[in-house]
């Protein structure tokens, strides 16, 4: 217990240091584009080793970090947070719940790196978080997308929702299944503890949305959520052991 104390003092220690250079750089026209994210994917690599959490990145080989692509992953604990920002390499803005950007520092410095908060109870709201993220792409921007909505409870990955997959449809970029491994066990859903352990990210190949249109959009999301799935089943052993 003394150690998950002295690892959430160290996040709100560091949050509170990089909070205002990740402002300064993200409103400076010749910084807001890249230093922001080195300098949260500095923040997220040095909480994940104050964690004592070792991560693996696994299909690497996959991805182009010159192109753009929509990531789906499924949403095991608020740590897939600190993972996806410090190992994910690529340039990436994410859509998260708009509760997560009120937290004090991390989440002020999140919605500075130009993250894109979602209010999901209102379908308006989330819409408009729709169109910002399709800006984002057409500005060359990755973008993470949790299609769950919410983390799992039961480590169980739960039905994929179609309204992400609307970003990879209509921009035409690739979306990738994305798997995250691990998380859970580290910081459970409404747990008070971070856990020593091991994480892996899985990156599967890109799928071309080309041939579907957004009457497809749940079909698409049932494709990428049984890949996740697969990757899940597959390595989870591996990391439990």
């Amino acid at each position: 217990m003394l150690r998950s104390i002295l690892v959430f003092l160290w996040i709100a220690i560091i949050s509170i240091i990089f909070y205002p250079f990740a402002f300064l750089t993200s409103i400076l026209p010749w910084t807001k584009r890249n230093v922001p994210h080195i300098l949260a994917r500095i923040w997220a690599k040095t909480i994940v080793w104050a964690s004592g959490v070792k991560v693996k990145v696994i299909g690497l080989e996959n991805i182009d970090p010159n192109k753009t692509y929509v990531f789906a992953a499924n949403h095991q604990s608020q740590y897939d947070i600190f993972t996806l920002m410090g190992f994910l390499p690529i340039q990436f803005k994410w859509m998260a719940k708009q509760s997560l950007f009120y937290i004090p520092f991390v989440g002020w410095g999140i919605k500075a790196c130009g993250h894109i908060p979602v209010k999901r109870e209102s379908p308006k709201e989330a819409y408009k978080a729709l169109l910002k993220a399709i800006k984002k792409i057409k500005e060359g921007y990755s973008i993470v997308i949790f299609p769950e909505g919410t983390r799992s409870e039961t480590g169980r990955i739960n039905e994929f929702k179609g309204g992400g997959m609307l970003l990879a449809l209509r921009t035409g970029v690739p979306i990738v299944p994305l798997t995250i491994v691990g998380t859970r066990q580290i910081l459970p859903k409404g747990g008070k503890r971070i856990r020593k352990g091991k994480v892996a990210i899985i990156i599967d190949k890109p799928i071309v949305v080309s041939d579907y249109t957004d009457r497809d959009k749940q079909l698409l999301a049932e494709r990428v959520r049984e890949i996740v799935v697969k990757n899940y089943q597959k390595y989870k052993a591996e990391i439990d052991a």
